[in-house]
Protein backbone atom coordinates (compact mmCIF):
# COMPACT_ATOMS: atom_id res chain seq x y z
CA UNK A 1 0.00 0.00 0.00
CA UNK A 2 1.50 3.39 -1.09
CA UNK A 3 2.06 6.08 1.44
CA UNK A 4 0.31 9.35 -0.10
CA UNK A 5 1.05 12.74 0.96
CA UNK A 6 0.28 16.07 0.11
CA UNK A 7 2.07 19.28 -0.02
CA UNK A 8 0.25 22.59 0.38
CA UNK A 9 0.51 26.30 0.08
CA UNK A 10 -1.78 29.36 -0.81
CA UNK A 11 -1.47 29.25 -4.58
CA UNK A 12 0.32 26.15 -5.17
CA UNK A 13 2.27 27.45 -7.72
CA UNK A 14 5.50 28.59 -5.28
CA UNK A 15 6.15 26.56 -2.36
CA UNK A 16 4.01 22.87 -2.88
CA UNK A 17 5.12 22.64 -6.02
CA UNK A 18 8.75 23.19 -5.53
CA UNK A 19 8.01 20.56 -1.81
CA UNK A 20 6.06 18.27 -4.49
CA UNK A 21 9.26 17.86 -6.59
CA UNK A 22 12.03 17.87 -4.05
CA UNK A 23 10.20 14.60 -2.42
CA UNK A 24 9.07 12.81 -5.37
CA UNK A 25 13.06 12.81 -5.71
CA UNK A 26 13.88 11.55 -2.90
CA UNK A 27 11.00 8.87 -2.40
CA UNK A 28 10.26 5.75 -4.47
CA UNK A 29 7.09 6.29 -6.72
CA UNK A 30 6.13 2.44 -6.04
CA UNK A 31 6.03 2.80 -2.42
CA UNK A 32 4.92 6.85 -2.15
CA UNK A 33 2.47 9.27 -4.00
CA UNK A 34 2.98 12.97 -3.30
CA UNK A 35 0.86 15.74 -5.00
CA UNK A 36 0.34 19.37 -4.20
CA UNK A 37 -2.48 21.64 -4.04
CA UNK A 38 -2.85 25.26 -2.48
CA UNK A 39 -5.98 26.53 -0.49
CA UNK A 40 -6.55 29.55 -3.08
CA UNK A 41 -7.94 28.96 -6.05
CA UNK A 42 -6.25 31.35 -8.52
CA UNK A 43 -4.18 29.90 -10.09
CA UNK A 44 -5.80 26.28 -10.84
CA UNK A 45 -5.13 24.60 -13.86
CA UNK A 46 -1.49 26.61 -14.36
CA UNK A 47 2.54 25.85 -14.15
CA UNK A 48 4.26 26.51 -11.04
CA UNK A 49 5.89 29.73 -10.74
CA UNK A 50 8.84 30.18 -13.42
CA UNK A 51 11.18 31.09 -10.29
CA UNK A 52 10.02 28.09 -9.08
CA UNK A 53 10.88 25.85 -12.06
CA UNK A 54 13.95 27.40 -11.92
CA UNK A 55 15.13 27.06 -8.67
CA UNK A 56 14.27 23.45 -9.06
CA UNK A 57 15.90 22.74 -12.63
CA UNK A 58 18.83 24.11 -10.52
CA UNK A 59 18.61 21.34 -8.51
CA UNK A 60 17.94 18.80 -10.82
CA UNK A 61 14.32 18.56 -10.63
CA UNK A 62 11.83 18.84 -13.26
CA UNK A 63 8.25 20.22 -12.06
CA UNK A 64 7.43 21.79 -15.36
CA UNK A 65 4.72 19.28 -15.86
CA UNK A 66 2.55 20.23 -12.26
CA UNK A 67 -0.60 21.91 -12.71
CA UNK A 68 -2.15 24.08 -9.94
CA UNK A 69 -4.87 22.62 -8.19
CA UNK A 70 -6.97 23.34 -5.35
CA UNK A 71 -7.33 21.71 -2.04
CA UNK A 72 -10.76 19.53 -1.11
CA UNK A 73 -12.56 18.25 0.83
CA UNK A 74 -11.41 14.76 -0.54
CA UNK A 75 -8.28 15.16 -0.20
CA UNK A 76 -8.31 14.50 3.64
CA UNK A 77 -10.13 10.78 2.08
CA UNK A 78 -7.23 11.17 -0.58
CA UNK A 79 -3.96 11.25 1.16
CA UNK A 80 -2.33 9.89 4.50
CA UNK A 81 -0.09 13.05 5.31
CA UNK A 82 -0.80 16.60 4.37
CA UNK A 83 2.07 19.01 4.96
CA UNK A 84 1.12 23.06 4.81
CA UNK A 85 3.75 25.67 4.58
CA UNK A 86 2.42 28.04 6.85
CA UNK A 87 -0.31 29.07 9.97
CA UNK A 88 -2.73 30.48 7.36
CA UNK A 89 -2.72 27.04 5.13
CA UNK A 90 -3.25 25.25 8.26
CA UNK A 91 -6.40 27.16 9.55
CA UNK A 92 -7.39 27.31 5.87
CA UNK A 93 -7.07 23.50 5.43
CA UNK A 94 -8.71 22.94 8.68
CA UNK A 95 -11.20 24.69 7.97
CA UNK A 96 -12.35 21.61 5.78
CA UNK A 97 -11.82 18.93 8.40
CA UNK A 98 -14.84 16.79 9.29
CA UNK A 99 -13.10 14.79 12.13
CA UNK A 100 -9.81 14.44 14.54
CA UNK A 101 -8.97 12.02 12.36
CA UNK A 102 -8.72 14.58 8.84
CA UNK A 103 -7.19 17.22 11.67
CA UNK A 104 -4.38 14.91 12.88
CA UNK A 105 -2.94 14.52 8.95
CA UNK A 106 -2.31 17.88 8.85
CA UNK A 107 1.59 19.41 9.93
CA UNK A 108 3.50 22.08 9.07
CA UNK A 109 6.16 20.85 6.85
CA UNK A 110 8.73 22.57 8.80
CA UNK A 111 7.90 20.75 12.21
CA UNK A 112 9.34 17.82 10.79
CA UNK A 113 12.88 19.24 11.41
CA UNK A 114 11.93 20.72 14.78
CA UNK A 115 8.57 19.39 16.35
CA UNK A 116 5.85 21.85 17.75
CA UNK A 117 7.83 25.16 16.48
CA UNK A 118 4.98 26.34 14.54
CA UNK A 119 7.63 27.51 12.23
CA UNK A 120 6.79 28.56 8.39
CA UNK A 121 7.90 28.93 4.68
CA UNK A 122 7.91 32.06 3.85
CA UNK A 123 6.10 32.47 0.50
CA UNK A 124 8.51 34.02 -1.97
CA UNK A 125 6.10 35.47 -4.50
CA UNK A 126 6.99 38.81 -3.80
CA UNK A 127 10.72 37.99 -3.44
CA UNK A 128 13.90 37.76 -6.00
CA UNK A 129 15.47 35.07 -7.05
CA UNK A 130 17.50 34.41 -3.65
CA UNK A 131 14.12 34.07 -1.71
CA UNK A 132 12.91 30.76 -4.05
CA UNK A 133 16.50 29.63 -3.41
CA UNK A 134 15.72 30.40 0.16
CA UNK A 135 12.89 27.97 0.11
CA UNK A 136 14.15 25.29 -1.62
CA UNK A 137 16.94 24.88 0.54
CA UNK A 138 14.11 24.90 4.12
CA UNK A 139 12.19 22.31 1.97
CA UNK A 140 15.09 20.55 1.01
CA UNK A 141 15.59 20.20 4.64
CA UNK A 142 11.92 19.09 6.12
CA UNK A 143 11.56 16.55 3.03
CA UNK A 144 14.98 15.28 3.99
CA UNK A 145 13.32 14.55 7.32
CA UNK A 146 10.28 13.09 6.11
CA UNK A 147 12.35 10.68 4.18
CA UNK A 148 14.42 9.64 7.10
CA UNK A 149 10.78 9.07 9.35
CA UNK A 150 9.04 7.10 6.41
CA UNK A 151 12.16 5.05 6.03
CA UNK A 152 13.33 4.19 8.97
CA UNK A 153 10.07 3.36 10.56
Amino acid sequence: MKVKILMVCLGNICRSPIAEGILKSKLNSNNFFIDSAGTGSWHVGNKPDLRSIAVSKAHHIDISNQNARQFTYEDYKNFDHIYVMDQSNKKNVLSLAKTLEDRNKVQLILDELIPNSNLEVPDPYYDEDQGFENVFQMLDKACESIVYRFLNF
